[in-house]
């Protein structure tokens, strides 16, 4: 049962609040709680010089600022604390904070526990934004009023006086926001399961629970969509509190999203020949019925199909580029575990000149190599995973005697001169790393607008 935003409005007033993290998110976050008459202090590794003019702003709104390395030492004596989703809820300073009686929450649970409007979550290890995307642009091309938001979109919850009970909201959610919420949205969709952001959960079971937290909490009036092909989505079936409507690539269904004679259907009604889907690539078959799936009881199938033919993909994924001496090139920043860089790779018709590597997720590349080699003409390697994604490759020459030629390289710039010099006219040239950005860039959107930035002086 939702909760009534004016609860929330009533608890926070005068409350003592820490905001762990003054991001981008948390920025809107930090005027919203000021706004509700909290007294907001504000917490961030960096220091006053790193932030600019964002510290100068919140001091004059009379935000308590605790910065630099050992901000987290000072998280005392606080009756709420928003922590920024990366932050484990194991961390030290956060359990000390807790045993003292402090509300630990995050934005985006208190933004699902109030929310007036439906919520549809999306989360996956593959295929979340785009489907995310996909869902909200269905939705909102049938007439409904729409919101986007979680990791994509701007923040939410201090847009919540403007939501109405009759509004549709999809939310992208990470393992990372999922990892300690105590409620579920209204419809759950999981595209997929693979190993990923091993780096900060302590092991594979920790992330399929976390992603589980996604229908936990659901009731009995509830949908669940889930991937029928992979073998850890499919076994939470019989966990769903609610009703389960499947999505399969492979198989007909009896109900659900699936392909036929290479055609979408949802239940028994074609929406489109899978020619006519725009964006390439079997992995955005998959997320096309996965959001089927999701708004199948709040659209008409005319709203799919108009989607599926106009929807162009979303930046940063398998996003053409520019062609070049006859060479076509792809941005697939996106792409940051070795199963997303596989969908890209199976997206194209003929092996591609693949540049892959990036910040170590703690997350094993043989997959890549062993799936992988078949869709790979050349291989050119950067940053701090090549050696780890050249030993899968070298353990696959050694056990099956299948060489792909590899280049090392220690910048983007360096990786995009040498895959040209190897390209021959009518090549694929793609950027999809299976690793995140972490050693070389911010996040992967700096990483693709370099790249297409590098391409465009080609």
């Amino acid at each position: 049962m939702k909760k009534n935003f004016e609860e929330f409005r009533r608890f926070i007033k005068d409350k003592k609040t820490a905001v762990v993290g003054i991001g981008v998110s948390n920025r809107p976050l930090i005027d919203f709680l000021l706004s509700l008459g909290a007294k907001v202090t504000a917490f961030d590794k960096k220091n006053e010089s790193q932030l600019g003019e964002i510290a100068e702003e919140f001091r004059k709104k009379n935000v308590k600022l605790v910065l630099g390395e050992d901000y987290l030492h000072n998280l005392n004596d606080f009756q709420v604390i928003f922590k920024t989703p990366s932050m484990r809820i194991d961390n030290p300073y956060l359990a000390k904070a807790k045993q003292e009686g402090a509300y630990i929450t995050s934005e985006m649970e208190e933004f699902i526990k109030y929310c007036p409007a439906e919520v549809y979550g999306v989360t996956g290890s593959d295929g979340k934004t785009t489907t995310t995307t996909i869902i909200y642009n269905i939705l909102r091309n049938h007439g409904y009023k729409t919101w986007v938001g979680g990791n994509i979109g701007t923040p939410l919850f201090p847009q919540i006086d403007k939501m109405k009970n009759e509004d549709k909201v999809v939310l992208e959610l990470s393992s990372f926001q999922l990892m300690t919420m105590d409620v579920s949205p209204e419809i759950a969709v999981i595209t997929n399961i693979s190993p990923n952001h091993l780096d900060i959960h302590k092991d594979m079971k920790e992330y399929i629970n976390a992603k589980k937290n996604i229908f936990r909490y659901q009731d009995k009036n509830s949908l669940l969509v889930l991937n029928r092909e992979n073998d850890i989505v499919n076994s939470m079936v019989s966990e769903a509190p609610g009703s389960v409507r499947q999505f399969s690539s492979k198989r007909i269904l009896n109900k659900g999203g699936y392909l036929k004679n290479n055609n979408l259907y949802i239940d028994d009604d074609e929406v489109c020949k899978i020619g006519e889907v725009r964006i390439r690539g079997m992995h955005n078959v998959e997320n096309f019925l996965a959001a089927f799936c999701a708004v199948e009881d709040y659209v008409d199938v005319e709203d799919m199909r108009k989607v599926a033919l106009d929807f162009q993909g979303v930046e940063h994924r398998c996003e053409f580029v520019k062609t070049v001496d006859g060479v076509k090139y792809y941005n697939d920043s996106i792409a940051s575990s070795p199963t997303r860089t596989l969908a890209g790779l199976r997206a194209f018709e003929k092996p591609v000149i693949l540049i892959a590597g990036g910040y170590d997720k703690k997350i094993p590349f043989d997959v890549l190599a062993e799936e992988g080699y078949k869709k790979i003409k050349a291989l050119i390697l950067m940053g701090d995973t090549k050696y780890k994604i050249k030993g899968a490759f070298d353990k696959l020459k050694d056990e099956k005697g299948v060489e792909v030629p590899i280049t090392m390289v220690d910048s983007l710039r360096e990786a995009v001169e040498r895959a040209r010099q190897l390209a021959d006219k009518g090549d694929i040239i793609t950027l999809s790393p299976a690793c995140a950005s972490f050693d070389m860039f911010p996040n992967f959107e700096v990483r693709g607008r370099n790249f297409k930035k590098i391409v465009s002086e080609l």
